[in-house]
């Protein structure tokens, strides 16, 4: 009879990776990272178990992004009050936020609950080249 190998998050080393997206799409730099956020990248990959790495991305000004996306994505946000729906569009949120692009990419292809909150917390977006993550002598990871 064979058993079912289910490993434990405590039995794993987490790694740190960065990724440079100067250049790279939006969406395709987003699945990657949120893969390796998962765990889906090792190969004692167990689902609802944090076996996950800690993923750094730098320069998320220079993503790209195809067609008319920049002026036809919105993102959407509510105050709670009557009229407080602000709306912003990709183009907007890449001149002020370029980091938060990346994120919310990445958020809505997690798990929308506290393991996916949990994941959420590995990931460290920058908009430059610099990041403060150099003690942990991150990998480049391949996409």
């Amino acid at each position: 009879m064979d058993k079912t190998y289910v490993v434990k998050a405590d039995q794993t080393k987490e790694q740190w990776y960065v990724v440079d997206a100067s250049g790279l799409t939006l969406g395709r730099v987003a699945t990657r990272v949120a893969a390796a956020l998962k765990g889906k990248h090792r190969p004692a990959y167990t689902p609802g178990t944090d076996l996950g790495d800690h993923v750094v991305i730098v320069n998320a000004e220079r993503i790209v992004v195809s067609g008319k996306r920049l002026d036809e994505k919105f993102y959407y946000r509510v105050s709670g009050y009557p009229g407080g729906l602000r709306s912003e569009s990709l183009r907007q949120m890449l001149d002020k936020h370029p980091d938060r692009v990346l994120t919310i990419a990445v958020k809505g292809m997690l798990p929308h609950n506290r393991y996916g909150r949990a994941l959420l917390k590995k990931l460290k977006v920058y908009a430059g080249p610099d990041h403060p993550h150099a003690a942990q002598q991150p990998e480049p990871l391949p996409l």
